[in-house]
């Protein structure tokens, strides 16, 4: 297991992303190191944030094979400019290949975990708890749901498989949201909660007499927000999306929303900046 991933799940993901890369060989690399070179490299933290990551950074060269990495940080761990995370050991070749790709995986999740954890810290002291979406990259929705959890916030549903979350363009072609949700239940057998998507009052008093499980309240302003929870009490649970941003994050926790979920947290992280240096 990779911090809690399926090793042979991710495997596939970190193959695809080198093949990426290396279409026949790295041309540059195998023309100026010999093949039996060893070496050694720092992989060093160039900004102030959290770890995530570091196993899916060693997995690349555990694929290519003959490289060796000594971790001095783990996942979750707060890192600070110049830190040296890990040193990587082995066939330079095969170091110089993968450097790349491991850099690409642990810039992008470490990003995402050091925004996730800013905004969690937002939310302290409340009940509200801050959900990440669907809005991931393709082919690395894995790593970046599990960058998320590693700093500090929670998954929404993996994939459209996992629960039912009626949006406006199912109740469009639905009809209304009295009927996507009759129908959904109906599917189910009554065996799944129900997510519905609404917009307005209206909305949230139909999907209440509805008996949504959850409903989220997508693109109100605060003012009716307040009026939603107050509408919903303990009817359902709720949920808040649309323009969320760290700024708002304080003035939503003072509402009593169950959950608040961006999509900021995967689509719009910078990424956390490392190099591998000092090579020898």
């Amino acid at each position: 297991m990779i911090g809690g991933l399926g090793k042979e799940k991710i495997k596939k993901y970190i193959i695809l992303a080198l093949e990426e890369d290396v279409s026949s060989e790295d041309i540059t690399t195998n023309s100026v190191i010999d093949s039996k070179s060893e070496g050694q490299a720092d992989l060093i933290c160039k900004e102030n944030g959290v770890l995530a990551g570091i196993e899916v950074f060693e997995e690349v060269f555990n694929i290519l094979g003959e490289v060796k990495v000594e971790k001095y940080y783990k996942d979750g761990d707060k890192i600070r400019k110049g830190d040296v995370i890990a040193v990587v050991k082995g066939n330079t070749r095969n170091i110089l290949v993968g450097e790349r790709t491991a850099l690409n995986y642990i810039q992008r999740m470490s990003g995402i975990a050091t925004l996730t954890s800013l905004m969690v810290k937002e939310l302290e002291g409340s009940k509200t708890k801050l959900l990440d979406t669907r809005k991931t990259t393709p082919n690395m929705r894995i790593f970046e749901k599990y960058s998320v959890k590693v700093g500090g916030g929670c998954n929404h549903r993996y994939n459209l498989s996992d629960g039912i979350l009626i949006k406006d363009n199912h109740i469009g072609a639905a009809g209304s949201i009295k009927n996507a949700i009759n129908l959904a239940r109906e599917y189910t057998n009554g065996m799944k909660n129900i997510e519905v998507e609404v917009e307005s009052l209206e909305g949230v008093k139909e999907a209440i007499e509805a008996k949504a499980n959850i409903i989220m309240l997508d693109n109100m302003d605060n003012k009716m927000l307040r009026e939603a929870v107050k509408l919903i009490g303990d009817k359902a649970l709720t949920e808040c999306s649309g323009n969320i941003t760290i700024e708002r994050l304080n003035e939503l926790r003072e509402i009593g929303i169950d959950f608040i979920s961006s999509g900021a947290l995967t689509h719009s992280a910078k990424i956390l900046d490392f190099s591998l240096k000092n090579f020898k």
